[in-house]
């Protein structure tokens, strides 16, 4: 069966473009469009759709706000199609937050070329969503949302020290031993859950999340301003120190290296890597080479098999390699591609995630 996908875009230009580029999609069909989302409700009310493509600018009831209705009365995966503005990156991630499965950047000018271009990666995120379990965003003191209690705390304890001050006594003068994760659809809100329950003392995080350029940096002010570690956009040269969290660029490769027994990271270009970049595997496969056993590689969430060729380096050099189970992904891809390579130690729920580099770190 095609996977049935409903247009909501209030740019008659862009319903175009997309009918256009999904013609002759056997996989997919284009079962409708409405310029707003009072349209759309009505609409999908009587249809159903596989995946809703949303755009999260238009008049009326916003998209962001038609997302959370959604989310509360009847998940349905939805791709956010958002502009690389400024404005639009801050509303997409809050979508993400709420619910929606990835983001599909588009340009404010050549538009159709744009979707031309990238017909195969569409046509991929849209499948992909479509197997997807959506999940509503975490709301602020709701029971059962895992992070709220600790995002909570943790906003309230800023200014947070230095960690450097964090980090004195035996912590200071051990060697650091890192982790590294990846994720894909559904990564930022699993991330959040995961970094939100740790202490701000826990071992330097460096992150690669499938994301676009210009998102990264929104996304990283965002979780330092609900987890009590220190999280940034990395640059090259940053060192990985305790209490630090760091997130690869939109649009750039992160890799680990090592010198004077200390961990940095790396921010370079190159081609996309498993049609990624940033890649999880880029990332992976340079802390097998320098880190050994002495760093922890987790696979979350996420489509397609990146990373899982990268963690399986890890695992035959001794590191300590977690991925998500397949309950608790939104998109059970990664994780279970790096299972089937035999690259994974253990196998646990995303609530399990922070319990295990904290037990990680205990070892160290």
């Amino acid at each position: 069966m095609p996977v049935k996908v409903y247009v909501v875009d209030d740019s008659a230009v862009v319903r175009q473009a997309i009918q256009h580029l999904l013609q002759g999609e056997r996989d997919i069909e284009l079962i409708g469009s409405a310029p707003n989302a009072m349209l759309a409700a009505a609409a999908i009310r009587k249809r159903r759709p596989d995946v809703l493509l949303l755009d999260i600018e238009m008049p009326g009831m916003d998209g962001l706000t038609f997302l959370r209705q959604i989310m509360d009365e009847d998940p349905i995966p939805t791709v956010i199609c958002s502009t690389l503005s400024t404005s639009g990156s801050q509303v997409a991630l809050e979508a993400l937050a709420s619910g929606a499965v990835a983001v599909m950047a588009k340009p404010r000018m050549g538009l159709k070329q744009f979707l031309d271009e990238s017909r195969l990666e569409v046509v991929q995120t849209l499948k992909a969503a479509a197997t997807s379990r959506p999940r509503a965003g975490m709301k602020p003191g709701a029971a059962g949302s895992g992070s709220a209690a600790v995002s909570a705390s943790a906003a309230s304890a800023k200014p947070r020290p230095a960690p450097a001050q964090a980090v004195a006594g035996v912590h200071a003068l051990s060697v650091n031993k890192p982790v590294v994760m990846g994720a894909s659809t559904g990564g930022t809100q699993a991330l959040e859950a995961v970094l939100t329950r740790l202490p701000v003392d826990c071992p330097g995080i460096a992150i690669v999340q499938h994301m676009p350029e210009n998102f990264t940096r929104m996304y990283a002010d965002r979780l330092n301003n609900l987890c009590a570690m220190e999280v940034r956009e990395a640059r090259s040269g940053d060192r990985l120190q305790r209490g630090t969290v760091l997130i690869a660029p939109g649009g750039k490769h992160m890799q680990l290296t090592k010198s004077m027994g200390q961990y940095f990271v790396k921010v370079l270009d190159g081609p996309p890597v498993n049609r990624h970049k940033p890649s999880v595997d880029v990332l992976f496969r340079s802390a097998a080479e320098v880190a050994g056993k002495d760093v922890m590689g987790i696979i979350l969430t996420g489509m397609g098999d990146d990373g899982a060729r990268g963690m399986k380096l890890m695992h035959d050099g001794g590191a300590r390699t977690v991925a998500q189970d397949e309950a608790s992904c939104v998109v059970f891809g990664m994780p279970m591609e790096a299972i089937k390579l035999g690259g994974v130690d253990d196998v646990r729920p995303l609530s399990g995630m922070a319990d295990a580099i904290l037990r990680f770190d205990a070892r160290a």
